[in-house]
């Protein structure tokens, strides 16, 4: 090579080393903006197919209410195809938190096809359940897959499965925002890992775009009325939230108790979901109604357009415990705005405020005292209802977190910061210790 050749090029290695020097993150951005992209298209386009096929199996089963009761069968054959196929994925989402705990273990790909069709077959059959489990664990096992071929550390794996949490929520509900501060929050209850906070925001904000791109719609709310912040609507969002808080807790408690009494009373995996499926079933036809099983979508919609009645919220609340603690799959999030959003509409009854509003603080409040994720349910109320009501959402948030207690739906879920001083001791716990 000539000499002034050589010349250049030793001046340009050392210019770019120079750069890299003045700004050492951008190494660390370009790498996971790299991810984050593969993370967005894979995860974006696994939630598109699964919202598209999930609406399809709603609608079909809404035409041909027969299918309900197949659902025992349904529970059977879910049953079976965990027990002898699937056992180590079947901690689903709790297996992705201690997966970003303890990043050493691994997340088999087949979590991914295990939970979409234990989930299908819970809504095409009649069951309550979510989407969000079954979003979170597919975008788990998707991007874990490449954190071999790209050699990534330990650390790095666990900021992997950080981010993918975040595409997976954001994605699924249309809310980047959310769900980017969800994938950040809800692994360790009271702290924030800032170091992931970029791959997180890059991978929710591509998975949405993904899933938009696919064709695949969200549901929209609207609140009609939200008061001037004043002394006494405060108080009364307080009061909210405490009620909040508390159906949150109750939640909670209720899934792993009901969790724990069928695996005492049928020792045999697969029979438990048949022994729900037929609970299910029964009460349905015999109430004659589909309201209480499903997303329940329509009757989210209908809490912010008229007062609906205290048992709404109870009887979704009995019929998803019913469900997933038995075993069918699904998310627990979904109902828990069903019964968020219900009880808030029902609670305008008593609390002067509007029901809308009311409908709308309980949507996201109800879940973060049961998910122990303030801030992320702060940021979806303003994402779906608009910054008019934040004040007023953010309220509901935390209040309804602090008084939800040491209770969260994730068992796998630790304390990273107790909600009060009296609690400190139970720091690095997880809550199924405490």
């Amino acid at each position: 090579m000539p000499k002034h050749q050589k010349t250049v090029s030793h001046k340009a290695r050392f210019h770019i080393r120079f750069f890299f020097r003045k700004y050492p993150a951008l190494p660390y951005v370009i790498k996971w903006l790299f991810i984050s992209l593969m993370i967005g298209l894979s995860v974006g386009s696994a939630s598109a197919g699964f919202l598209l096929s999930l609406q399809w199996a709603t609608d079909f089963r809404e035409h041909h209410l027969w299918l309900i009761g197949l659902l025992p069968v349904a529970g059977l054959l879910t049953g079976l195809l965990y027990h002898y196929f699937g056992q180590e994925v079947e901690a689903g989402n709790n297996l992705l938190l201690d997966t970003i705990h303890h990043p050493e273990k691994t997340i088999p790909f087949k979590m991914a096809p295990f939970v979409y069709l234990g989930t299908m077959a819970t809504h095409f059959f009649g069951g309550s359940a979510g989407r969000e489990g079954t979003a979170l664990q597919m975008a788990g096992a998707i991007a874990f897959q490449i954190s071999r071929p790209l050699r990534l550390m330990r650390d790095e794996r666990r900021t992997l499965i950080i981010a993918a949490v975040a595409a997976g929520f954001g994605s699924v509900f249309g809310t980047p925002l959310a769900g980017a501060v969800f994938g950040l929050e809800v692994f360790l209850a009271g702290k924030i890992r800032y170091r992931a906070i970029f791959p997180a925001f890059a991978s929710a904000v591509l998975a949405d775009i993904t899933t938009d791109f696919w064709g695949a719609r969200h549901t929209h709310y609207h609140i009609d009325k939200i008061p001037d912040l004043g002394f006494l609507p405060v108080v009364y969002s307080v009061l909210a939230g405490i009620i909040f808080g508390i159906c949150a807790a109750a939640f909670s408690q209720s899934l792993h108790r009901m969790s724990a009494f069928f695996r005492l009373k049928i020792s045999y995996p697969p029979f438990r979901p048949v022994t729900s499926g037929i609970i299910v079933a029964v009460l349905v036809f015999a109430m004659g109604t589909t309201r209480y099983i499903g997303l329940g979508i329509p009757v989210i919609s209908e809490s912010f357009e008229k007062q609906l009645p205290l048992w709404d919220f109870a009887l979704k609340m009995m019929f998803t415990v019913v469900t997933l603690s038995a075993g069918f799959k699904g998310g627990e999030v979904t109902p828990l705005f069903f019964i968020g959003a219900t009880l808030g509409s029902a609670l305008s009854l008593f609390i002067p405020l509007p029901f809308g509003l009311l409908a709308g603080m309980g949507f996201v409040a109800v879940f973060a005292g049961a998910t122990n994720t303030p801030l992320a349910c702060l940021l979806m109320g303003i994402e779906l209802f608009g910054a008019e009501c934040g004040v007023y959402v953010g309220i509901a948030c935390v209040v309804s977190y602090l008084f939800s207690g040491r209770n969260s739906i994730y068992s796998g879920q630790k304390i990273g910061e107790a909600k009060n001083s009296r609690y400190d001791a139970d720091c690095d716990q997880s809550f199924s210790d405490v």
